[in-house]
């Protein structure tokens, strides 16, 4: 067991992450093919018209997906943020820097697809119910968060003030989460929990297949960056002037 933790901590250097990361990206990719491909089938041609909202509600099957993953994206770029902070771990923190793009994508997603969605169903683009404006504050994390590493010119330094701020920020996400719960909003409650789900199941599979699509993409691009980023930071290595793609 031990050996093998060995091999699995070795590869938290980015000299050794760097090939690895080129791996695994054609998989994710083909991965987030598959489930995209899937979902949109299932959601699209499967799935049958909703007796309330019509043909209208389809648009979850983006919304809901770059929803969770916002959340979900910013927890994980926070955390990775966190352990660089702690530990001093220069690849902990490149992978938070590669991942807020994607986060504040996702977090745009969800507030432009939600607008569309709200349109017809409350007959107005926007409201500054608690869902939606704990959601704007999301997106703006992810902008402050980037904003500000891109500010510092020195990457350490960058890392330590970035960090500090995904953790604070941290704090916005159950309130998003629970904000449905916590107030009276005009945002619906979740159609799905751990337990069950009041959604017909091809709209469930639907929107969960475009879920694993969103994530896989997330995962591909997040590892594209970290290897760009791996190769700015690291590039007065022997080992970075050595790769072909950098002699080339």
């Amino acid at each position: 067991m031990s050996n093998r933790l060995v091999n699995w901590f070795r590869f938290a250097s980015p000299h050794n992450f760097y090939p690895l990361a080129g791996k695994m990206i054609p998989v994710f990719w083909t991965l987030a093919a598959l489930f995209g491909a899937a979902g949109l089938w299932m959601g699209f041609f499967v799935a049958p018209t909703d007796a309330q909202q019509g043909e209208g509600y389809r648009i979850i099957f983006v919304h809901v997906p770059a929803s969770w993953l916002s959340m979900f994206i910013y927890m994980v770029m926070a955390t990775w943020a966190g352990i660089g902070l702690a530990l001093n771990a220069r690849l902990s923190s490149m992978m938070a820097q590669a991942l807020a793009p994607t986060g504040a994508l996702m977090a745009f997603l969800s507030l432009w697809t939600g607008a569309f969605w709200g349109k017809p169903m409350w007959g107005t683009w926007w409201v500054w119910d608690a869902r939606l404006t704990s959601e704007l504050i999301l997106f703006f994390l992810y902008l402050g968060f980037m904003a500000l590493q891109a500010s510092i010119d020195d990457p350490r330094r960058a890392d330590k003030a970035g960090a500090i701020v995904a953790l604070v920020g941290a704090v916005n996400v159950p309130i998003i989460y629970f904000s449905v719960t916590w107030w009276n909003t005009l945002h619906q409650g979740s159609s799905v929990n751990l337990t069950k789900s009041s959604m017909a199941v091809t709209m469930l599979w639907g929107m969960l297949l475009m879920a694993l699509c969103f994530w896989m993409y997330s995962i591909a691009v997040a590892l594209t960056r970290v290897r760009t980023i791996i190769l700015e930071r690291e590039s007065h290595t022997e080992w970075v002037k050595d790769l072909p793609e950098v002699k080339v």
